[in-house]
């Protein structure tokens, strides 16, 4: 069974996939925070700062696009491929409510038509060998919006067809919807991937013992909480207190490097904590100290105490809400 690095914006960029990898490892590929390709078909300094082959030494990493026009997309995955990549995939899960207005996303679930006109523009483009994956939700509002969609992409190579089973106006807040995931399975032609509430190495070997067929787990929050997660299933350690202050502070020089603001950094770390929070026991009144933190003395005193006083938990807590 192969573990993947779900995407996540504005905290799994390159910095972060170069501490993870290099400290934890585990995860088989890494997906990028999806690009959206214009008609201007460039890349901008800060894509290709996260594309650059440079910023993903080490590691098999994957770029995500967000786009409905093929040509766009046609013009990205070349680019790519002339880079040294050898997959991309197709953003079809996004369920924010500005991207799905677009019409991409997420959004592009509710036209199957138009979709199904994407795709075969792709698909009978020559893509110079590479292979093209798809992320997508079940529908826009139920489930069973998902046959037809998955009769579009039976018709299609797509390398591998990652599965969120949640609708698009579920969010991320509902449970995922497993059952219908398990109907639909039986009649999927791609190779699957199953991504959604896997955060922790039971929910992942179930995943892999009640699934037939899935060949490959996506893992997102259950990473950015527990790092060690994708190693632990692999039957390696749980994380270490050292190792998480040194994945900590390869993060933090990183942005402190990159943004050259100690306050914009901070602010970034910010959005980490509220998942890696879940790792600690207690500790609320330090976590509420990297809440309201705006400077860096105030930040890293209360990252100190927290390395220094709390105790540390083998699997990360999801019993509660998070402590940021």
């Amino acid at each position: 069974m192969e573990l993947y690095f779900a995407p996540l914006e504005g905290i799994t960029g390159a910095r972060y996939r170069q501490a993870h990898v290099q400290v934890f490892g585990g995860a088989d590929k890494y997906y990028l925070p999806f690009l959206s390709p214009t008609r201007d078909h460039l890349f901008t300094p800060r894509e290709l700062r996260q594309v650059s082959p440079e910023a993903n030494r080490g590691l098999t990493a994957v770029p995500q696009l967000l786009t409905r026009n093929p040509e766009d997309f046609l013009w990205a995955a070349r680019a790519l491929g002339e880079m040294g990549y050898e997959e991309v995939n197709l953003n079809l899960g996004c369920p924010s409510g500005t991207v799905v207005a677009k019409g991409k996303g997420a959004g592009m679930l509710a036209d199957p038509a138009a979709l199904d006109r994407f795709l075969e523009a792709v698909f009978s483009s020559d893509l110079g060998g590479i292979r093209v994956s798809v992320k997508t939700r079940m529908g826009m509002a139920d489930p069973a919006e998902f046959g037809p969609l998955l009769e579009i992409f039976n018709r299609c190579p797509i390398s591998l067809l990652i599965v969120h089973p949640r609708v698009r106006e579920d969010y991320y807040r509902h449970p995922v919807r497993r059952e219908a995931f398990l109907t639909a399975l039986p009649r999927i032609v791609p190779p699957v991937c199953y991504n959604g509430a896997l955060v922790s190495p039971e929910d992942c070997f179930r995943a892999e013992a009640e699934l037939p067929g899935v060949r490959s787990l996506m893992i997102g929050q259950g990473l950015l909480a527990d790092p060690a997660l994708a190693r632990k299933v692999q039957g390696g350690p749980p994380a270490g207190r050292e190792e998480l202050r040194r994945f900590h502070d390869l993060l933090y020089r990183g942005y402190l490097a990159d943004f050259g603001s100690p306050r914009n950094t901070v602010f970034h770390m910010k959005e980490l904590w509220r998942y890696l929070s879940r790792l600690f026991d207690g500790g609320e009144k330090l976590f509420k100290q990297i809440r309201k933190a705006q400077d860096a003395p105030a930040y890293e005193g209360a990252v100190d105490r927290i390395f220094r006083e709390l105790p540390l938990r083998e699997e990360a807590d999801w019993t509660g809400a998070a402590k940021l």
